[in-house]
Parts: structure tokens; sequence; C-alpha cells
């Protein structure tokens, strides 16, 4: 198994979720702003591995595999997290999307990959947008210090709702040629 920073990184943030989930359900003052605080350090280090990996030339199979797995079960855990703490249809149903969306599209990155066509599905500019307004829309709701910021988690939980239908159109619509291709399939 490969061992380097980004991976050792990759790592850290997987060990963060379980330690993310009991500081959510803390009854004490100061937990809602260690938990954001959890999920704003898993989110540096998401960028900050992928960085590193690209800069040291240390990038790997393994490494490719692990760090968008530990993205999609952090960010999965926090969206349910708050789909629990706010239970409203109206904020659990963008979650719902959001994570819905992120099966889709891991399971179309997959499959293509099988047909030695990853490169038609990989991460847009607007799937990196869709990210960021994500993961900016969880800390802030997590945290919610004042009504004001939890608007603005809303709007963005919101913003990033819709960068989601967009980025999957257009995942979908690269893929299109392939997904509705008539071929036989060897059982």
């Amino acid at each position: 198994m490969p061992f380097n920073i980004p991976i050792l990184l990759t790592y850290f943030r997987i060990l963060l979720i379980p330690v993310f989930v009991v500081t959510f359900y803390l009854p004490f003052k100061w937990t809602a702003t260690v938990t954001a605080g959890i999920f704003v350090i898993a989110a540096v280090t998401d960028w900050f591995d992928g960085y590193l990996a690209r800069r040291w030339n240390q990038s790997t199979q393994f490494g490719a595999f692990l760090d968008p797995v530990a993205d999609k079960v952090m960010v999965a855990v926090a969206l349910v997290l708050l789909a629990e703490h706010y239970r409203v249809w109206w904020v659990s149903l963008p979650i719902a999307t959001i994570i819905g969306r992120e099966i889709i599209i891991s399971s179309l990155r997959e499959w293509m990959a099988e047909l030695g066509k990853r490169g038609l599905v990989a991460v847009s500019w607007i799937g990196k947008l869709k990210t960021t307004a994500q993961m900016t829309a969880i800390g802030l709701l997590l945290w919610h210090p004042y009504k004001w910021v939890e608007y603005v988690g809303f709007v963005l939980l919101y913003v990033a709702t819709a960068l989601t239908f967009w980025s999957m159109y257009q995942y979908l619509q690269a893929a299109k040629k392939d997904l509705l291709a008539q071929q036989e399939i060897d059982k």
C-alpha cells in the first residue's frame, strides 16, 4: 500500500469522520463551532492532498481511488446530519438531490472507466464550483452562529443543488452516446 503525505492527509480526513459525528451530537455550547471547524479542516485537506500529490508528483492509483471516497463519505455524512438537524422538507430535498447525484456520477465515472472513456466525465469547472458552494453551505449550516449565516448557508445549498443538476446534465450528455449504445452485454 503506497504511503506519502497526500495519502496521509486523506487517511486523516477519513479518521475525522467519526470525530465529526460525535462532536455534532455533543450537548455543549461550542459544539457547532467545533463541528464546523472539523468539516472545514476536512475540506482543506481535500484540496491540499490533491495539490501536494500533483506538485510533488506523488499521485498514485490508490490515492486517486481513496481521495474521492473520503470526500464523498465526509460530505454525505455532513449532509445527513444537517437533514436530521433541520428536519424540514426544503432542506432534506436538496440534500437528497446532492447525495443522489454523487451516487449517479460516481457510478457513471466507474462505468465510463470500464469503457476506457473516463476522460469524457472528468471533473469540470461546474463540478468544482458546485463543490465550493456545497462545502461552504455545509460549513455555514453546521456553524450557524447567527440567523443571517444560516440564511446564506441555505442560499448556497440551493445554489449547490442547481449546480448539481447542471453538472449532472453535462456529465450525462458527455456519456450519452455510450449510455444509449445498443451493445450486447456479456452475462
